[in-house]
């Protein structure tokens, strides 16, 4: 495990989503290094350095449970996943110790790494906001996931979630809280890092 100097945050990996616009069930059940992909980045985010994992599940969550071990983790289901991602974020953050930071990941993301968590937690300064950013093909730094919320901004990150929307509102109301880190995989890599994975044509991220 890569060990942070602050142990006060907590992972939280949304993977209630159903997947429709890839047409494979939930993805994570996707199969992903011998196993599948929650399983794969939810411990991905307690080794690199959260004290504990929370996992949104949603869609299809008995078939989830029953195929995967997250016996390490948190499981909390949300029944109203089809309404979108506002209503897991919320739960997400509902579900965590009120002194910790979050740390908010997505399942699609299977390009996520353990040194990725760890340097957000390291560079994370106290009543910020430190998102992942990935660069584009002309070098400009795109925000991304995961994003690191400190604890004191938690309450109105949640308040402001709602239908699609997570996180986005809370950022687009506040940018000037927001630090950038720049998170891409070096070159020869085959991927960013910050790809997310959502149609047929992208199933190639998976290795």
């Amino acid at each position: 495990m890569i060990h942070s100097p602050d142990p006060r945050t907590t992972g939280v990996l949304l993977a209630a989503g159903a997947g429709t616009r890839l047409g494979r069930g939930p993805k994570a059940l996707l199969p992903f290094r011998g196993r599948t992909l929650v399983e794969v980045l939810a411990d991905i985010l307690l080794d690199g350095g959260c004290r504990e994992v929370v996992v949104v599940l949603g869609s299809g969550a008995g078939d989830v449970r029953a195929q995967t071990d997250l016996t390490r983790h948190t499981v909390v289901e949300n029944t109203a996943w089809a309404g979108g991602m506002g209503s897991s974020f919320q739960l997400g953050l509902d579900s965590v110790r009120p002194e910790d930071h979050v740390l908010v990941a997505l399942v699609d993301q299977p390009g996520l790494t353990a040194e990725t968590v760890a340097r957000l937690l390291k560079t994370h300064r106290p009543a910020r906001v430190t998102a992942a950013a990935y660069q584009d093909a002309s070098g400009k730094l795109r925000r991304g996931h995961p994003l690191l919320l400190d604890a004191t901004l938690r309450a109105e990150a949640a308040a402001s979630a709602g239908g699609d929307a997570g996180a986005r509102q809370f950022l687009q109301a506040h940018p000037e809280l927001i630090d950038l880190v720049d998170c891409t995989l070096p070159p020869g890599s085959g991927q960013s890092g910050g790809e997310d994975l959502d149609t047929p044509d992208q199933l190639h991220l998976l290795g």
